[in-house]
């Protein structure tokens, strides 16, 4: 995923980063790692936080209104962290790029899981990295509690005990299915 994140990055950075007059030219590659690390970190932040449910149900919508999602705000304000702390930037300079890049590249990323033409990363890929939970069916753990457009709750508790240690999150994950904040 990081690659993916990376290229997504990459693609992306023109005003953000690479024309920005606040970032010297010879620090746009550390830029550049420094937001897809804080990216990385914000999504576990968010995933361990109590963001859990809005993050799955972002990637279960393929994205739906990144602007508004509380894991696309928090994730923006771990990039905003990251980039202050590695390059010593002002707050203002760290937000506008956050600001630029965070939102974009999730949709994208989004869009990406969400595109059975595209195997480079799927919701599957993106929910373990964010919980540290490789291998975790979390797709299909979503779809079997929507299939019948009905959450049982029995089996939702066992999935969020489960995956979650004893429930944790259970509110944010039931939040995130059914659109929440």
């Amino acid at each position: 995923m990081f690659e993916t994140l990376m290229n997504l990055v990459q693609q992306n950075a023109g005003s953000a980063i690479v024309n920005n007059p606040a970032i010297p030219n010879q620090h746009n590659n550390t830029a550049m790692e420094t937001v897809v690390q804080s990216m990385m970190g914000g999504l576990t932040q968010q995933a361990q936080g109590g963001g859990l449910g809005n993050l799955l149900g972002m990637v279960v919508n393929g994205g739906g209104n990144i602007q508004d999602n509380p894991v696309t705000h928090g994730v923006q304000e771990n990039v905003q962290q990251g980039l202050m702390e590695k390059l010593g930037i002002s707050p203002q300079v760290a937000m506008s790029i956050a600001g630029a890049l965070v939102p974009v590249v999730l949709g994208k990323l989004m869009n990406k899981a969400a595109d059975p033409n595209d195997n480079s990363v799927d919701g599957n890929t993106i929910m373990g990295a964010a919980t540290g939970q490789q291998g975790t069916d979390w797709m299909g753990m979503a779809s079997s509690a929507m299939a019948d457009g009905k959450l049982d709750m029995n089996d939702l508790m066992r999935v969020a005990g489960n995956q979650m240690g004893g429930g944790g999150g259970l509110g944010g994950m039931l939040g995130g299915l059914f659109g929440g904040k």
